[in-house]
């Protein structure tokens, strides 16, 4: 089975000198279609600098990140990759239906079929009400759902989400966990959860273990899969 992403020796530092900040080690690990991974560890561990290299938004100062089933890095998004950040992420000039409909305009879908869409994603989500409601006028929980929506809109191969739950009480915490799960059980796609909540990782096949910037794909446990 050909990896969906591929990290060879990948490590990345931020600043030079003296005040370099090593972000993470040098790190090998494969992300296969169908893989359901939690990435653990405290804040400041280096997981969302290992997932913004799996989407390809960030490059390694060392080793190559590579995506031998989908392509360049261009060709990465709109569509095979789907990413939800850890903080807000949603253009505050468009409505919430606008915000979750705009990766598949960019990927050349017509207008009518990528508002439909939005609009399922968002019911999916328990937010069919808030379409037209601008980003700051949702709470920030409502905001996360919404990017779990724009996320997942396009049916990527890839999803990667940095902490998702971490702005929700548990009730939608869930809900956006059940949201992934069956979104990447329906469409083959393989999820990354970058989480330090056991409840998220408690989901999820496989766990890797990550701490000080070193990843460990060996530390994997079973995990309690509904």
């Amino acid at each position: 089975m050909t990896p969906l992403v591929r990290c060879d020796g990948a490590a990345r530092t931020f600043g030079s000198g003296q005040g370099a900040t090593v972000a993470l080690q040098p790190t090998s690990c494969e992300v296969f279609p169908g893989a359901r991974i939690a990435v653990m560890g405290p804040s400041g561990s280096g997981k969302s600098t290992l997932l913004h290299l799996m989407a390809g938004l960030d490059e390694p100062t060392l080793g190559s990140v590579e995506w031998p089933a989908i392509g360049g890095r261009d060709d990465l998004r709109p569509g095979p990759v789907g990413t939800v950040f850890q903080g807000p992420s949603l253009l505050p000039p468009l409505t919430v239906a606008e915000n979750v409909a705009l990766p598949l305009l960019l990927a050349g879908r017509d207008e009518r079929s990528a508002a439909q869409a939005a609009r399922d994603g968002l019911e999916r989500l328990g937010l069919a009400g808030l379409g037209d409601k601008l980003p700051d006028e949702i709470s920030g929980g409502q905001a996360q759902r919404v990017a779990v929506a724009r996320a997942l809109v396009g049916d990527p191969v890839l999803v990667l989400a940095d902490e998702p739950t971490g702005q929700l009480d548990h009730p939608n915490a869930s809900a956006v966990v059940d949201v992934l799960l069956e979104t990447a059980s329906h469409t083959g796609a393989a999820l990354v959860v970058a989480t330090h909540d056991p409840a998220v990782s408690d989901r999820l096949a496989e766990r890797w273990g990550m701490r000080d910037g070193q990843l460990d794909v060996h530390a994997r446990e079973g995990a309690s899969v509904p």
